[in-house]
């Protein structure tokens, strides 16, 4: 059997594309699965390896859909090997547990970690020059909602509402509303429904 994995990091991606690709690469069955770069666990992934036997191969359109970092696509393929099922990469080709397929996976894995970590370089590096030239630089995700809303909420829930009532009519969730009252005014606990 041949299994399709396609795997996207972020919630803005889309799977269609790698679908197509795994479709057009004659696969029987495939697993998609959404998760943050971050996140170590990757659920579908691992039911598809439990499920992987003998000569089945695992289709994937790209080696960093695989695994994220040189350590774990090496982990992971070893015991491919073991099982002896193989992996095809789209734009690599098959790799099997014969010595050059498992040489050819070595390579990739190293220089898809190499990129990675530069990547995080270049990022770090455009973080500190923001930090040292730009005044107005901050890091993190802009804010949903503006300290003044924030405050009308404040007042509203000083009036006597209840977290959940203040949420309804401004529209901003009780966890939201929560964490940034405490930003706001961190002496003051308002921490009850």
């Amino acid at each position: 059997m041949k299994y399709g994995y396609a795997r996207v990091s972020t919630e803005g991606q889309m799977l269609e594309s790698q679908v197509q690709e795994l479709l057009n690469a004659g696969v029987d069955k495939i697993y998609k699965e959404k998760y943050t770069g971050t996140t170590i666990y990757r659920p579908v992934f691992e039911k598809l390896l439990k499920k992987l036997k003998p000569r089945d191969v695992l289709v994937v359109t790209k080696l960093d859909r695989f695994a994220r970092n040189t350590h774990e696509a090496l982990e992971v393929m070893q015991s491919l090997f073991d099982r002896q099922v193989a992996v095809y990469i789209l734009n690599v080709g098959l790799i099997d547990e014969t010595p050059t397929g498992k040489l050819i996976f070595t390579v990739f894995s190293a220089f898809a970690q190499f990129e990675r970590d530069m990547i995080l370089t270049r990022t770090q590096e455009g973080k500190k020059y923001a930090r040292e030239h730009n005044p107005n630089y901050k890091e993190g995700r802009k804010r949903t909602y503006s300290d003044a809303q924030i405050e009308n909420a404040y007042k509203w829930k000083t009036c006597g509402n209840t977290f959940r009532e203040v949420s309804k009519r401004s529209g901003i969730s009780v966890s939201t509303l929560k964490r940034r009252f405490a930003m706001l005014h961190p002496n003051n606990h308002h921490s009850k429904m």
